[in-house]
């Protein structure tokens, strides 16, 4: 029923943002990956995905076209609501899920908080030849750098949030590709 939102942004936080449409605010649930591209913004536009349901109208929003389609494609799987398609989008970037589906890497979708190893499963089966055609953009410091992933994995554990923390260690990484992981974990501090 709609596409997208757009106008001012009335508030922000890193589970929906508030969009000002001529007067109208329509709260969209967002997940930290759209959190952390909005944040920033005063206005813009919001695609939406809208769910009709008994007792609600929901309506989940994307800072991107590639998320909005991951969204569908996760809520077609049974036994994934939309509620848990937000979680796995707050967990893993677009391309970590494409990627640990494509590649059956049952561990990563594991470790979203409320998958179990059958639902994991049931997203590889069901989604492996739907995602094998979305594209995935890969930068070399991101998938090669075992010290990024050890400090990343020390960083969640610290409390921070996962999307922030890639950016961070990316333009870290980006400076000094050598760093140590104890090196790259107190850079990062710093910034954090």
């Amino acid at each position: 029923m709609f596409d997208f939102f757009e106008g001012k942004f009335t508030e922000i936080t890193p589970s929906y943002v508030i969009v000002n449409c001529n007067g109208v605010g329509y709260r969209i649930e967002i997940s930290l990956n759209s959190y952390t591209v909005l944040k920033d913004k005063k206005e813009g536009k919001v695609l939406v995905h809208h769910i009709v349901r008994e007792d609600a109208q929901l309506l989940f929003g994307f800072d991107s076209e590639k998320e909005r389609q991951l969204f569908k494609q996760l809520i077609s799987v049974n036994g994934v609501g939309a509620n848990t398609a937000r979680m796995i989008l707050s967990s893993l970037s677009c391309d970590e899920l494409i990627e640990a589906v494509v590649n059956e890497n049952v561990t990563s979708i594991k470790a979203v908080k409320g998958i179990g190893l059958k639902t994991a499963q049931r997203i590889i089966i069901d989604l492996k030849d739907n995602l094998s055609k979305f594209e995935i953009v890969k930068s070399e410091t991101l998938f090669s750098n075992k010290n990024r992933e050890e400090a990343l994995l020390a960083l969640q554990t610290l409390g921070f949030n996962k999307p922030v923390i890639e950016k961070t260690l990316d333009k870290i990484l980006k400076n000094e590709a050598s760093l140590s992981v104890e090196e790259l974990i107190r850079q990062a501090l710093k910034v954090l």
